[in-house]
């Protein structure tokens, strides 16, 4: 899933789009380089949080299984 093709579900705009593509960049990395072994979803969730963005928790899943899958290929 393209995080630009992600609705915040609270009227989020570009900013936003860009502030999720940098966290879900940021979480990749952080597998690859062995920094996470938790539920990605459950780090996924905080750290939009800490930056101030809220999705819905199946937005949430599904950006954590497009970074899974994307790591694991």
């Amino acid at each position: 899933m393209d995080p630009a093709d992600v609705g915040t579900g609270d009227g989020g705009g570009a900013a936003d789009q860009d502030t999720i593509e940098d966290v879900t960049d940021e979480v990749r990395d952080d597998i690859r380089q062995g920094r996470i072994e938790d539920d990605v979803s459950h780090v996924l969730e905080e750290r939009l949080d800490e930056v101030g963005v809220h999705l819905r928790p199946e937005v949430v899943d599904d950006l954590a299984e497009d970074i899974e899958n994307d790591v694991s290929s």
